[in-house]
């Protein structure tokens, strides 16, 4: 038993410092924060009971994993504050409703918004001697050697009178023409381009080495003013003067106006000619030109309360619908796709969208030929959004369902009355689910292993190394040899076989929660799968729950209990759980919980990005905190967590009387739990 603990903790140290290398010197994390900390947890714990296996250079020893970082983290003299958004003319009024209550006389400064990455300059006597990325917007990376490879941005401020201490805030860009001609040239040397302009300027940013970054044609807008030691402003306006004086580059596209209709103007002007300009831009910014009303109106704790931000709505654009076919999914759901001619739209080339089910074909009116109007939802996912009728020239056609599984054959129907999803019914062994099941066990969302990819899955089915997923455990580098993506032009096992071997020894000590969302289970996503980790510690326990057991779980309830059993009641699924179970799959809760259960019993939503927190992370520190991350809304909702670009659930929050918190709060809420809050 003694040597079983010691070959646990000496396992666990070696996956913690791989995880630790892969953070502070690769600046490629394969799992959340939240994850790693779990397993420092885990190491903590087991040497706390077992001091005598802790050795001398255990990472619970070290302090920031021991690595010296290629970007070191240090803090900005002033906050970097993002700032507030509306997305239409009846919000932007309501913006400056709030700001004439404060009954000031004052201009308006109106200026395109640079569609960058934020970065704050220090000079220091005239001279820079750092960057820093916005970071959280109290710390940042330092990235000065590759800012100085920037043309744009002066080493030496010019003249005698600048500040003694100026911190200067703008957006690196990438210029659209250059970009294109740039991702021309890495498609003709057969290299990966970048998906838009703003992603070039962030890679050329973070190179290791700066030559690389003083290769790539990058500029400069500055728009903003930190901290300042030996200068004053009367306004915004003036502040830009003064900056173009010292020779830093400001936009030649601000306009100082007098009343709400000329900023209209000035909005609507870009909105129409935003391709007109050298840079990406995603909007216009309106800020209070007087520095002292400035100084009355404040901030709020991430921006100030005298700018806001006007967001140009998603692009839309048409292309040819040259066919509409079916992708089937890991749970056998059948869903059309529109096929298009290729069409730039929001930074991107699209040639696919979803459609969802037939029914959303028909409510659309679209056919097959038709030409259609294309965008992409928040700038990411592209979506038809309809037909221009007015094209049509007779030849169009309509879409009409498969009855068959276009890859095992198998009859379609649906697996329930009313249900509008067409789904195969083959679930072990049509090829195209198994394909995805296998692509999402290594999803983020699952037990992010990022080795296999939708390649590496098509090839394991393809070279018949695994008939289900319940074989993926039991892989060896030998059987990895048999298939020609995972092996070396001369025979034998290459990097993806090892790599893969390596992801999946990793992968079978994930958290329980994670092995349940990776069996695929209908309806069980991250937020369920917590919560079945938390209540049972077991799949044993799960599988032998009732169904009363089940839908008694805050967070799961009837559908997905329901579920649950149907999953553990079909043979196959079980000896997947077999499988798995003899080739080392930890099944059962490991780790050792000792977050404080400041949030029990309450529901929080989070909508929008928060700085701290990634999606998937902020849902899983709710829950270690020992509370429930909803999707929507409602009156039993005991708070709602506010980040940048929040959408329509702070709006039903507002109506229904529900607590908002910002990040800020929501880090008290974390530490101290609801009492701090008042």
């Amino acid at each position: 038993m003694s040597s079983e603990i010691a070959e646990k903790i000496d396992q666990l140290a070696t996956v913690i410092r791989d995880h630790q290398f892969r953070y502070y010197v690769l600046d490629k994390p394969i799992i959340s924060d939240s994850e790693f900390d779990v397993l420092l947890k885990e190491l903590e714990a087991l040497e706390k009971k077992h001091p005598q296996y802790k050795t001398a250079d255990s990472p619970t020893a070290a302090i920031g994993g021991g690595f010296a970082t290629e970007f070191q983290q240090r803090d900005h003299i002033e906050k970097m504050m993002s700032l507030d958004n509306v997305f239409g003319s009846e919000e932007l009024d309501t913006w400056f409703d709030r700001i004439e209550k404060s009954d000031v006389k004052n201009t308006w400064l109106c200026e395109v918004k640079v569609d960058g990455l934020a970065i704050n300059l220090l000079y220091k006597d005239g001279v820079l001697t750092q960057a820093l990325t916005r970071g959280n917007g109290v710390t940042g990376e330092d990235v000065t050697l590759n800012i100085k490879t920037i043309s744009a941005i002066p080493h030496q401020l010019k003249g005698s009178s600048y500040p003694t201490l100026l911190e200067v805030r703008g957006e690196v860009f990438f210029p659209t023409k250059a970009f294109n001609e740039f991702n021309a040239a890495l498609a003709s040397d057969g290299k990966s381009s970048f998906a838009n302009p703003r992603n070039a300027a962030a890679g050329s940013l973070r190179q290791k080495d700066p030559r690389v970054t003083a290769s790539r044609p990058l500029s400069m807008v500055v728009h903003g003013i930190g901290a300042c030691e030996g200068a004053s402003f009367d306004s915004q306006s003036n502040a830009y003067e003064l900056l173009a004086s010292w020779g830093l580059p400001t936009s030649t596209r601000t306009k100082v106006v007098k009343t709400r209709a000329e900023v209209l103007d000035f909005v609507n002007y870009y909105g129409e000619h935003r391709h007109d300009v050298e840079h990406e831009i995603d909007g216009a910014v309106i800020k209070v030109n007087e520095i002292n009303i400035q100084e009355q109106l404040g901030f709020t704790s991430r921006a100030p309360k005298w700018a806001i931000a006007f967001k140009y709505p998603p692009e839309e654009v048409t292309t040819k619908l040259l066919d509409i076919k079916v992708s089937v999914g890991r749970t056998g759901r059948v869903t059309p796709f529109a096929f298009m001619e290729p069409v730039l739209v929001a930074g991107s080339t699209v040639s696919n969208a979803t459609l969802h089910n037939q029914e959303e074909v028909i409510r659309k009116g679209i056919l097959i030929g038709d030409t259609v109007i294309i965008r992409k939802a928040g700038d990411v996912i592209p979506e038809v959004v309809g037909p221009v009728i007015e094209k049509r020239n007779g030849s169009e056609k309509a879409f009409v369902m498969p009855t068959k599984c276009p890859d095992c054959g198998s009859k379609l129907r649906a697996m329930s009355e009313g249900d509008v999803d067409i789904r195969c019914p083959n679930t072990q062994s049509c090829p195209a689910q198994l394909r995805e099941r296998l692509y999402y066990i290594g999803s983020r969302s699952a037990l992010d292993i990022d080795v296999l990819g939708y390649e590496a899955a098509s090839a394991l089915l393809d070279s018949k190394l695994v008939e289900d997923e319940g074989d993926l455990f039991g892989l060896s580098e030998k059987d990895l040899g048999k298939s020609e993506f995972f092996t070396k032009k001369d025979g034998g096992a290459g990097k993806n076989a090892e790599k893969l071997i390596t992801a999946l020894e990793i992968a079978k000590a994930r958290p329980l929660w994670r092995i349940i969302v990776a069996l695929s289970i209908r309806h069980v996503g991250p937020t369920a799968a917590q919560s079945l980790a938390k209540a049972f510690g077991s799949i044993d326990a799960i599988s032998a729950a009732s169904l009363e057991e089940l839908s008694a779980v805050d967070g799961v309830g009837g559908i997905i209990a329901e579920s649950v059993i149907e999953w553990f009641e079909i043979d196959w699924h079980k000896t997947i759980i077999k499988k798995w179970k003899k080739a080392g799959v930890q099944l059962e809760e490991t780790f050792i919980n000792e977050n404080p259960q400041t949030l029990a019993g309450l529901t929080l939503v989070v909508t929008g990005s928060l700085e701290s927190f990634t999606r998937d992370g902020v849902d899983e520190v709710i829950v270690l905190h020992g509370g429930k991350s909803a999707g929507s809304v409602s009156k039993k909702t005991d708070f709602v967590v506010v980040g940048s670009e929040a959408g329509s659930k702070a709006k039903k929050a507002e109506e229904l009387g529900v607590k908002i918190l910002n990040e800020a709060q929501f880090k008290v809420l974390l530490a101290s739990g609801p009492d701090a809050l008042k």
